[in-house]
This record gives structure tokens, sequence and C-alpha cells, in this order.
């Protein structure tokens, strides 16, 4: 087999992402090479939930895939709509990153230490929701940009505070600018955060084999459960729904314990609710969660949409203001 053209965004993070997935497969033995692509999510300037979200960071890189100008695609998980895409499938989903928040604030504060009217960013519906539930005294206002842009506004004293997955920060080396950790219990992940999907065409049964050595079982378990409850709740990226799967030793053996969020974006209704199951059945658990948050409620609070997909919590490399 020839060298494998790998297909990645060009931010830093999509490229830092792609280089480790290239790297393992360089030890595995395969020459890979980098080629950049750019997406609709990176020439729009609007917010997410103006632009569809649901699969704008995904659908050139698949489009490169099924004409085959690539081999390989590598995404973050949560920016993959839980539609399967005909000719294509998810090869490998490698050992996770940390799936938490975190708050980057001024003067290395926590999300607790914030005075009441503090200025906090992001671009996310799900953690809008959740940090509005908190009761803080917070005002939440929507942000684009990259890890710089979003950081910088903290540090050039537009904002108080910015919330950014942790797994984004540690991959770029930047952990240290991190003023905490948020606690799943305040603030559950998006479905899939922290991991990566490792998609090729499915007939190309060489590509197929040479990628699912990169596979994690844990891995894939917890985020196939996290985004089957998503895909049953119909809620696409401008609904906000948090999920957190993880492996627990149960009496019989490996179980799978999910945690789940859905809610209003001003924080006046949120259901949290959490559903242990049997390791082998991720999907049968996350559909099972998801009926019991709609008999709960999360019909009623309109969390349902008509398109199903994840909730991106990251931007595009390209100035944005604060809006």
């Amino acid at each position: 087999m020839s060298a494998l053209r790998l297909g990645t965004r060009r931010s830093a993070l999509a490229t830092t992402q792609s280089r480790w997935v290239a790297d393992r497969l360089r030890e595995a033995g395969h020459e890979v090479e980098l080629v950049e692509i750019t997406t609709e999510g990176d020439v729009s300037g609007e917010l997410l939930t103006a632009i569809g979200g649901t699969g704008v960071f995904a659908a050139a890189i698949r489009r490169a895939l099924l004409e085959g100008r690539i081999d390989v695609a590598v995404h973050s998980l949560k920016d993959l709509p839980t539609t399967p895409e005909p000719g294509l499938v998810v090869a490998a989903v490698p050992v996770r990153e940390d799936s938490r928040d975190v708050l980057v604030a001024r003067d290395g504060l926590t999300l607790g230490e914030l005075p009441a009217g503090s200025v906090v960013g992001t671009g996310s519906p799900r953690r809008t929701a959740q940090l509005a539930a908190l009761g803080l005294g917070i005002e939440i206002r929507p942000i684009r940009g990259n890890v710089d842009t979003r950081i910088g506004f903290v540090s050039t004293g537009a904002l108080d505070a910015v919330v950014l997955a942790r797994a984004g920060l540690a991959r770029l080396g930047r952990l240290d600018e991190a003023t905490e950790v948020i606690d799943p219990i305040q603030v559950l992940p998006a479905p899939g955060q922290g991991a990566l999907a490792v998609e090729c065409r499915s007939d190309r049964d060489d590509v197929v084999a040479a990628v699912s050595v990169l596979d994690d079982p844990d891995t894939r378990a917890c985020v196939v459960a996290e985004r089957s409850l998503l895909a049953a709740l119909e809620a696409g990226c401008t609904a906000p729904v948090g999920a957190l799967a993880e492996v627990v030793e149960g009496d019989d053996g490996l179980e799978l314990s999910l945690r789940a969020f859905a809610g209003t974006e001003d924080g006046s209704v949120e259901l949290r609710r959490s559903l242990v199951g049997p390791y082998c059945e991720p999907e049968v658990l996350g559909s099972r969660l998801a009926r019991i948050l709609l008999e709960d409620g999360a019909a009623d609070i309109q969390i349902a949409t008509t398109s199903a997909g994840p909730a991106p919590d990251h931007a595009p490399h390209q100035p944005e203001q604060v809006s």
C-alpha cells in the first residue's frame, strides 16, 4: 500500500490531533502524508448555531474521502453527526483524552470565585445551559474563535473567563493556562468530547485494516453510549445536551455508567439522569437513558430538533468578535 493520505482541517488543534494519529500509524509501519482541507466551519465567522453546527467541520473532509482525494480522515468525534455517512466507516476511536471542560479565568480564579456579574464566554449551548443552571450570577456571552482567540479574550480583558475543552489544551500543551478543571457534576461534557474518530471508506479493506489497530475498545464503548443517547434525543447542535460514559467494575464484570444532562439555555430547566448497563450494549444504554430523559420532560422543553448530531465546542482558526 502506498502512503496513506490523511485529511485534516488547518487549525492548530486539528493538525496536532492529525499528527498524533499519523505518528501512531507510522509506528505501525505505514507511510503517512497530511493533506490540509478547508471546511465550512473554517471560513464562516458566524456562530455555529447560525450556520447549522452539525457536520460543518466534517462535510468537506468526508467529501474528499468519498472522492478518493484522501485515504483517512481525523475528526474530533463530537463534530461528527450521529447519522452514519453512507460509504464511510469510523475504523478507529483511539484512546480518549480527558473529556472534561476547563475554565480559563483572569487572576487565576475558579468558577466559584468569579464575582457576580463576571462575563464568561463560550460558543456552546450545552455549556451555556449548565453554567446558567449553577446560579452563579455570571453573564454568559457567545463567542467563536480558535484556542488563541478565546484565551486572548481573557488576557486582553474583553472577558473575565472562557470555558474550553480540556482535551484541546492538553493536545496543544497549554494545560497550564487553565485555572480550573470543571467537575462533570457541574458541567457534563459534550457526547464524544475528548475522543477522535479515524474515518475511511468502507470499501477500502486495506485502509480499514491499517487504521483499526488504533481502536481502543473502552473509548469506543463509552462514546457509542453517549452518541446513541444524542441520536435518540434527536438533538442537534442547538440543543443543550451533555453526556459522559465511564467503564466501571460491576458484580458480574465490566459495566458502563452513563450520565446525561438536558435543559434550557437560560438554566431555568435542567434534567440530570444516570444509568448503568452492560459494557457490551452501549447503544442500548444510550437509548434507554434518552427515553428516561424524554419521559421526565426533555420533550416538553423542546430539546428535540430535526437534525441529529453533536454540539461542537471548538471553532476554526480565525479571529472572531465577542458578541
